[in-house]
Order: C-alpha cells, then structure tokens, then sequence
C-alpha cells in the first residue's frame, strides 16, 4: 500500500541529511570531525543515483526505493524518488517542497534551520551548528572509513547517523530512530562539485494540485 504523505514527508527530508555535512567544516572538533571536514570540504555540489531500504529494529525490510538526487550550497537540495511510487523533494534554500504525483498534492513548508529537524543541513550548514549538535566519531578498516554523528539533544528527529566512505568518496548514509528503525542509503553513479543549474532547486507547482502549506515551528 502507498505510503501517506506525511510518512514520505518525513522520510524523505531525513534522507536530506546529506545536506549541510558536504559543505560544512567541523573546525575545532575531535579528530572524527577534522578528517570529516578533510573529506567533504572542498564539496559545493553533489549529485548521486540512490538505493534505499528501510529496516525495522531487527533488519527486515519494510520498504525500497531508488532514485537521483542533487546538492548545492547552501541549502539547497533536490531528491526523485523513481520507485516504487515517484516523488519529489525539493529545497530552494527557504522552503521545501514534498510532491506526490499519484495524489496530486504538493506540501510546502518553511526549511527548519535547525539541524536535528532538518537533517538536510547538515550538508549545506554551518560548522558552529554541527559541533554544537552532534557529537562525531571515526572508525576505519582498509579502505573504508565511518563516521557516527549523534545528536546532543534528545529533541531531534533521530539517534545517530552514519556517513561511509571508501577511497575517500562518499558511498553510503546510515541513519536510526528512536525505535531502531534505520533508513540505509548506498549511492552510485556519484558527481562531485558538477555544474548544476539554479533551476535544478525551483520546484513550479503543477496546475490543478492540491497544495498543503505547512507554518514553521517556532525554535526552542
């Protein structure tokens, strides 16, 4: 059965959460949070096809999809889901955009400037914000690198997040909820820092959708 909006909403912005740790520079952290920054500082764009399962806490599937997805700084972000059901996400750097062809409904909301609401930050936000909200570590086998952020506050969309590279290149995102379920994201088919247009992060909505705008929550 097709998952509801406001399920897709949320899953698809956590998966966002590549979006400010690729522009950001964790300055003055652990030594996690320098070789980070080592690797994905000099990032201003990415672009990636996708696979992605969700598993509940003991490892079943519970869903796939697959897809594109594309990153600027700062900001900025767009993911197509191309299977099983389409659908689009959009970020022009102010707000976001969830569209799911099948209902003909398009939810716009106000980009939650803070990190552990919005996890697509953390690939296009600031180093303050990161270190102030995550706390990062670093383990390594051959030629594998990982890198766990977890948050430092219990107010936060999810428990830990999990970045993997191999040969220096960034290959797969991990991330856990509170109940143990993990949304895991292997990408292929990678750019780094391609040239990509500013219409690419414009979403114009269909004619004839529904649309459901959604205010900002204020900040703690």
């Amino acid at each position: 059965m097709k998952t509801p909006v406001s399920s897709a909403s949320r899953f698809l912005l956590l998966l966002g959460s590549l979006a400010a740790l690729l522009f950001s520079t964790l300055a003055g952290a652990n030594e996690g949070a320098t070789r980070l920054t080592h690797l994905l500082e000099p990032l201003t764009t990415y672009r990636a096809d996708f696979d992605q399962q969700i598993l509940d806490g003991s490892g079943q599937r519970l869903q796939e999809a697959r897809g594109t997805m594309w990153l600027s700084r700062p900001g900025k972000f767009r993911w197509e889901v191309e299977a099983p059901y389409r659908q689009e996400v959009v970020s022009d750097g102010s707000d976001v955009y969830l569209y799911d062809p099948d209902l003909d409904q398009v939810t716009v909301q106000p980009l939650d400037t803070r990190v552990t609401h919005t996890p697509a930050l953390l690939l296009s936000g600031s180093a303050d914000e990161l270190t102030e909200s995550y706390e990062v570590s670093r383990r390594q086998q051959g030629a594998t690198e990982t890198f766990t952020l977890r948050p430092r506050s219990a107010d936060t969309l999810f428990e830990q997040l999990q970045l993997s590279f191999f040969s220096e290149q960034l290959k797969g995102l991990q991330m856990t909820d509170s109940t143990g379920q993990r949304t895991a994201i292997t990408f292929t088919d990678i750019a780094f820092n391609p040239e990509l247009e500013d219409s690419r992060f414009v979403f114009d909505i269909p004619q004839g959708v529904d649309v459901i705008r959604e205010t900002a929550t204020a900040t703690p």
